[in-house]
């Protein structure tokens, strides 16, 4: 679970100006952060699929999120995915 502070730290590396919340970038680090978490939890309690079927809504709502900016801004695109080390 990301506390606020963490939330707010993520959106002020990403954000494209300074209300900036709801851009793709920042809703990819977001989710970015929330998956690395979540697959930690997820290797501690490997019975845990109510959590692992979370996970896996998250990656599909990121790798959406990654595909609208490849599609629409693919400088944006290639810019998050190294700030994020996001492979591809």
């Amino acid at each position: 679970m990301l506390t606020t502070k963490q939330k707010s730290k993520i959106i002020k590396e990403v954000a494209i100006h300074d209300k900036d919340t709801g851009s793709p970038e920042v809703q990819v680090s977001i989710l970015t952060k929330k998956i690395e978490e979540l697959a930690n939890h997820l290797k501690k309690h490997a019975k845990d699929n109510h959590s692992r079927r979370g996970l896996l809504a998250m990656v599909a709502d990121r790798q959406t999120h990654l595909n609208y900016l490849k599609k629409k801004y693919p400088r944006r695109y290639s810019s998050i995915t190294k700030k994020l080390d996001l492979k591809k």
